[in-house]
């Protein structure tokens, strides 16, 4: 159905409106879209009339958005964003297959990013762009075909999903922590400083009870991602749980070690989420096709998940 025409202002109406509302300040608005300040007054005036309400409250020299300005603003914004981000998608590939993928951090530069020239070198019409995320969000408002996140089925309300991989957890630290504290039993880890990931704040408990030691009062450092975490037990800050496939590096040139030998598989797994209008969506059938093909063989060959390096020779 066409919306319409008094609904839709103009481009100029709206930037002129949403660089106001941003920086509080007609001024500054206009300096920053290269108007006059009478300019763009004129234009948030005739926004206000098209949509016949005031959007800011004018007090002698300064503005302040009214309430309903402020709820007009953060859609406005989100909406000129999505518009900036499709035209830079369309630039960049002409001929469309744009994918938007988010990715966790260190499962993306250390596992994905190696693979990606094979898919892109096997679908020379898809342009892949990557933005980390640690967390679910919601499609509605992010402009992402799809993401790469961990956990279970059904965890991330209102997105289909396919499993890709599970992973292997260690407890990992640096050489001379581990000759200094002697680790001999999952219950001697009480005793070192544990590193913590706030994406997995209960992994220590977990793993505690599944070794079958006591998990009340478990502290540490939190690190927001792997790979830092990881860095922190290379410089012998603690024990770190980490994915085995994804310190394969630090493992074996031996700047990391295994504190004991008592491993763990979660029973969450690395996850493909889309929403569901994007289900035939063709540069993301084609690349979930592909990552589903690229997990299995890895988790077919490597049942250890060993290095990343090691799989890709």
């Amino acid at each position: 159905m066409q919306t319409p025409r008094r609904f839709l202002p103009s481009l100029s109406l709206l930037q002129a409106f949403e660089a106001a509302a941003r920086l509080q300040s007609v001024t500054a608005a206009a300096q920053e879209l290269s108007l006059t300040q009478s300019a763009v007054s004129r234009q948030i005036r005739a926004l206000e009339t098209q949509l016949g309400t005031a959007l800011f409250h004018r007090e002698k020299q300064t503005i302040r958005l009214t309430s309903g300005g402020a709820c007009y603003a953060r859609e406005v914004r989100d909406a000129l964003r999505k518009i900036s981000q499709a035209s830079m998608n369309l630039r960049a590939n002409p001929g469309g297959g744009t994918l938007s993928l988010a990715i966790l951090p260190t499962f993306g530069t250390r596992w994905l990013a190696p693979r990606l020239p094979r898919f892109l070198a096997d679908n020379p019409g898809i342009t892949l762009n990557l933005a980390t995320r640690l967390a679910p969000f919601d499609f509605a408002t992010e402009a992402v075909d799809a993401a790469i996140h961990f956990g279970l089925p059904g965890d991330w309300p209102g997105v289909e999903s396919l499993r890709l991989m599970g992973e292997q957890v260690v407890p990992a630290c640096a050489p001379a922590l581990r000759e200094r504290l002697g680790f001999a039993t999952a219950a001697d880890l009480r005793g070192a400083p544990l590193l913590h990931l706030t994406s997995r704040p209960d992994a220590w408990e977990r793993d505690f009870l599944h070794h079958g030691v006591d998990a009340e009062n478990v502290y540490g450092m939190l690190f927001d991602q792997f790979a830092t975490a990881a860095q922190a037990a290379v410089a012998g800050l603690g024990v770190a749980l980490l994915p085995s496939f994804l310190i394969g590096d630090e493992l074996a040139s031996g700047q990391l070690v295994r504190a004991i030998d008592l491993p763990m598989r979660p029973t969450e797994a690395y996850r493909l989420s889309w929403p569901k209008e994007r289900e035939d969506y063709p540069p993301l059938a084609r690349f979930r096709s592909w990552l589903s093909a690229e997990t299995r063989i890895f988790e077919a060959g490597e049942p250890e998940i060993a290095t990343s390096r090691k799989t890709e020779g």
